[in-house]
């Protein structure tokens, strides 16, 4: 249950390290210190799965693996998996302040072979352990990113037929044909939630929670449309008839076409939503609340063509509603979740969400449009829901500041009283501290006072995003202060 409380929103990516990427290493626990030292209680993160195309966490090969980007390399010298020199003078990227997601993939994963080979006749009882404990997905995971190697990464729609519709006798051949890469791809996931796991639980012993965040579709080209292909709405190729998107928004005039496999929720309901019941289930274990991105989904969702160019000629389709979320609750008791309830949002929407008891989110970049009332504005909150300054799809408050038409800045700042001596940015934050919502989270980029080259992601856009990273003499002793004043002050 959330109290009164507030956190900071920043993804592992985007933490300082020598090696092009944030990770699970020194920086991440100094972060955890940093989150401490400033009065915080909760930690967001995004999704922390293996990305795909476009770098987007939300665009995941798999709903339960772990990106092997976060995995740190000074971590696996100390496991006598590496040497400094494996590491030190490699180019990871020119930009300290930005991910090349590109030099990470061709310089980092060889890398981690070399671990990997290194780790030969060591915690082989502890990767059978771990291998055993993730059964369910680990097998068809390893299996999927093996063969991907072997076909040049195609989606696994153009790999040939056999191992595309998952005939036994090729299954079989593929798996001790490919031992040797499955074994290194369960090595990096065992590396991977042992590093993971070691810092959550340096984080709660802080008295720090984790926020995770899941989608609520997953990627065409991935080990879970693969392996469980009669759970979503695909032809006899395996491809797609309907895909996932948004109406027309204030985000996109042609709404977003994010073109995930819709859910054949007839099917999950027959099988008592077994699947949806495992993904909750293994976010559960490493999260100590998750977000569930896209929750309106779950009422109705943007169904559009798989032919289609733009998420215009789409319709709503009802979802499963409570009866998902109360079959939840009936397998696994009560589990920490935080709605992301942002959209088009009906009377349905909003009682189902009020149905589930789950705190939905306000976000104070949208409370400032003159042309209407909004539900945003901090007077219209209860206490049940965590306000954000702006999430991972918003501009930061000083880039909104600086790209929003004057009339929405002006209603901004007579309401939020902001003043240049204060800081603009300052004041919106103090409007998010200062509300009735439970939680109040604020982003990384917020507190620093950034503008639009330090957002996180623009929907419906590709390349550039994902990218952010803050740097070490950003983290001051001054911000500490300032930021656990703050805190203390509205009484979080």
């Amino acid at each position: 249950m959330i109290t009164r409380s507030s956190g900071i929103l920043m993804h592992i990516t985007s933490l300082p390290s020598p090696y092009g990427i944030g990770t699970f290493g020194k920086e991440a626990y100094d972060f955890v210190d940093f989150l401490e030292k400033s009065g915080q209680k909760y930690w967001q993160i995004l999704p922390i799965g293996p990305t795909g195309y476009g770098d987007s966490p939300y665009q995941s090969y798999s709903a339960f693996a772990g990106n092997p980007y976060l995995i740190d390399l000074p971590l696996l010298t100390e496991m006598g998996l590496l040497k400094d020199e494996d590491y030190e003078n490699i180019d990871f990227g020119e930009d300290c302040t930005k991910v090349d997601y590109n030099k990470i993939f061709k310089n980092k994963m060889p890398i981690l072979k070399k671990a990997f080979k290194n780790s030969k006749g060591k915690y082989e009882n502890e990767i059978k352990r771990f291998r055993e404990e993730n059964k369910l997905w680990i097998e068809d995971y390893v299996l999927y990113m093996s063969i991907k190697e072997k076909f040049s990464l195609k989606p696994w729609q153009e790999w040939d037929e056999e191992i595309k519709l998952r005939d036994e006798e090729v299954l079989k051949k593929y798996k001790e044909e490919l031992k040797e890469e499955i074994d290194y791809w369960m090595f990096l996931q065992y590396i991977f939630f042992k590093q993971w796991m070691e810092l959550k639980n340096y984080a709660n012993h802080k008295g720090i929670k984790i926020i995770g965040d899941i989608p609520i579709y997953v990627a065409t080209d991935s080990a879970d449309t693969w392996a469980n292909s009669e759970v979503f709405v695909l032809d006899e190729n395996k491809n797609p008839t309907v895909v996932s998107g948004c109406p027309p928004d204030a985000f996109s005039p042609t709404g977003q076409l994010w073109g995930n496999p819709i859910y054949r929720w007839d099917y999950l309901d027959k099988t008592g939503y077994a699947w949806w019941i495992e993904r909750i289930k293994a976010s559960s274990k490493i999260y100590d609340i998750t977000r569930i991105d896209h929750f309106r989904g779950f009422e109705s969702y943007w169904e559009v063509p798989a032919k289609e160019d733009t998420a215009i000629n789409g319709k709503w389709v009802k979802g499963p509603g409570m009866k998902l979320f109360n079959k939840i609750k009936e397998e696994l008791g009560e589990i920490e979740i935080i709605a992301e309830d942002l959209g088009f949002l009906t009377k349905e929407v909003i009682d189902f969400r009020i149905a589930s008891g789950y705190p939905g989110m306000k976000i104070l970049e949208f409370a400032f449009d003159t042309r209407e009332e909004s539900d945003y504005l901090p007077h219209n909150y209860d206490k049940n829901c965590v306000v954000y300054t702006g999430t991972h799809d918003n501009d930061t408050v000083n880039g909104w500041l600086e790209n929003t038409n004057e009339k929405d800045v002006e209603f901004a700042i007579k309401y939020l009283k902001l003043t240049k001596e204060e800081g603009y940015n300052w004041g919106f934050i103090r409007g998010a501290l200062s509300s009735v919502a439970n939680l109040a989270v604020i982003q990384m980029q917020d507190y620093l006072g950034l503008s639009t080259e330090a957002r996180m992601n623009v929907p419906s856009t590709i390349g550039g995003n994902w990218q952010w990273r803050v740097k070490t003499e950003d983290l001051t002793e001054g911000l500490v202060k300032n930021i656990y004043d703050i805190t203390k002050l509205y009484g979080r």
